[in-house]
C-alpha cells in the first residue's frame, strides 16, 4: 500500500514538473536516427547528434542529458551517453561535440562519452534524449557516474525536463 502511494505521489511530481523542450537539427523526433550517429559497429561514424532545448526555468543552476535505449536487451535499458555539470545557461550541444572529462558519465559500454545505436536485428529501438535542468551548481563526483547513478542524484534535484525520441533499427 505504501509502495503504492509512493508511486503516485512521484508520478504527480512529474506530471506537474515544468517542461522544457527539445529538439535537433540531426534527426526529427520520433524520426530515423541516421548512419552518422549509430556506433562504429554498426557502420556508423558514432556521432553525437546537435541537439537544442528551450531555456530552463530561472532557479536552474546545472544542466544533465541522458540518453536511453529502454529496448535493448538488457536489465534496465543501454546507456548511450551520460551528460552531467553543463552551465545552466548553455542552450545546445554541437554536432560531435567533445565534452570536459567532468561531464561525461560512462555509457552501458563502461566507456565515458557517446555511443551511438546499435540495435540488434530486429524491430526498431526507440532511443530518448532527457536534458534536466537541476537546483544544484554541479554533480561532485570523482568518478565518471553511470546512467542509473546519475538519475538517483538527479531525483529531488530536478527542476524542469524535456524529452525527445528518435528511432534506429538494422
Amino acid at each position: 500500500m505504501m509502495r503504492a502511494v509512493t508511486l503516485a505521489a512521484a508520478a504527480l511530481l512529474v506530471a506537474a514538473m515544468p517542461a522544457m523542450q527539445i529538439r535537433s537539427a540531426s534527426f526529427s523526433a520520433g524520426g530515423r536516427i541516421g548512419l552518422p550517429f549509430m556506433a562504429r559497429e554498426c557502420a556508423g561514424q558514432n556521432r553525437s547528434p546537435a541537439l537544442s532545448w528551450s531555456a530552463p526555468p530561472q532557479a536552474a543552476k546545472s544542466l544533465a542529458l541522458i540518453m536511453h535505449d529502454p529496448d535493448a536487451p538488457m536489465a534496465g535499458g543501454f546507456y548511450h551517453w551520460v551528460v552531467y555539470n553543463l552551465p545552466a545557461s548553455s542552450r545546445t550541444l554541437a554536432l560531435g561535440v567533445r565534452l570536459r572529462s567532468n561531464q561525461l558519465g560512462l555509457t552501458s559500454t563502461g566507456k565515458p562519452g557517446y555511443h551511438g545505436p546499435c540495435p540488434p536485428p530486429g524491430p526498431a529501438h526507440h532511443y530518448n534524449f532527457t536534458i534536466y535542468a537541476l537546483d544544484v551548481a554541479s554533480v561532485a563526483r570523482e568518478s565518471p557516474l553511470t546512467g542509473p547513478q546519475l538519475e538517483r542524484l538527479l531525483a529531488g534535484h530536478t527542476l524542469a525536463r524535456g524529452s525527445l525520441q528518435g528511432i534506429a533499427s538494422r
